[in-house]
């Protein structure tokens, strides 16, 4: 399902001025997540992605190579591309369709700093339902009141830079979109909350698909309500999301896992 990337050739990009302490710091973070989204089932195959525009620059990102499983990812193994198509530093190159949804949705939309794409199976099981994919029936989905969107015209894979130009405009205002017939989109300000939104968003999903399993109608909440509880949410996201983010890093070090290297 992968398709292999070419890499463009070009000019070299001065790196002498990157602050290597937040990159690796970054590194370390997003291997962890790589690593925990493989536990939880979250990945398929070799075709899902994570990128997080680089500390410090705006036109740089990191990105998993082709080939490795989830499980496989280590900080040092992950590549940093422009948005021409060139790997800056790293060995390998990005899967194609990561290339083209990622580099251009940082190109278009600089406040998604991460961006984390799968095909997790619960909540691209209601992007393959007819209607708006999440239902606000539960308390886990009001965390993502008025932060979704859809795209509705699955093309495809996304094999040109038409593709990620619109799938970043779909995105819009909005944190997280579902890609109808294909899976999901979660952008973050950060590595911390593009993680937390991705964890919860497929719990949300999944106690959905559980709750629709029973025949019986869902219950939505209140708007006036959920408006308020969302609210109440987003105001202790980011450190919450970032005491995730560390808790999910010492499991994995206390478990052997050797995504730090």
């Amino acid at each position: 399902m992968a398709h292999e990337f070419r890499v463009v050739e070009g000019g070299k990009i001065d790196l002498a001025s990157l602050d290597r302490e937040a990159l690796w710091q970054a590194r370390v973070d997003l291997a962890a997540c790589f690593r925990m989204a493989a536990r939880y089932g979250l990945e398929e195959g070799i075709c899902n992605h994570f990128s997080a525009v680089v500390p410090g620059r705006d036109d740089l990102f990191l990105v998993n190579p082709y080939g490795l499983a989830f499980c496989e990812v280590t900080a040092s193994s992950l590549l940093i591309c422009d948005f021409h198509g060139r790997v800056v530093e790293g060995e390998g190159q990005p899967e194609a369709t990561a290339f083209f949804i990622h580099a251009r949705l940082h190109k278009h939309l600089p406040r998604a700093r991460a961006a984390f794409h799968t095909h997790m199976p619960y909540a691209t099981a209601l992007s393959m339902t007819e209607g708006e994919p999440l239902a606000f029936a539960g308390q886990t989905s009001l965390k993502f009141y008025g932060r979704t969107a859809v795209d509705d015209r699955y093309n495809g894979l996304a094999l040109d830079e038409a593709e990620g130009d619109r799938i970043a405009a779909t995105l819009g205002d909005a944190d997280i979109v579902f890609l109808r017939n294909h899976g999901v989109m979660v952008t973050g300000p950060t590595i911390a909350e593009a993680w937390d939104d991705l964890y919860y968003l497929e719990r949300a999903a999944e106690v959905q698909v559980k709750a629709l399993s029973t025949g019986r109608r869902l219950l939505p909440v209140d708007p006036a309500v959920a408006r308020v509880a969302a609210a109440q949410m987003r105001e202790g996201d980011p450190e919450s999301a970032r005491l995730h983010l560390e808790s999910i890093k010492r499991v994995l070090t206390r478990d052997g896992e050797e995504f730090a290297e």
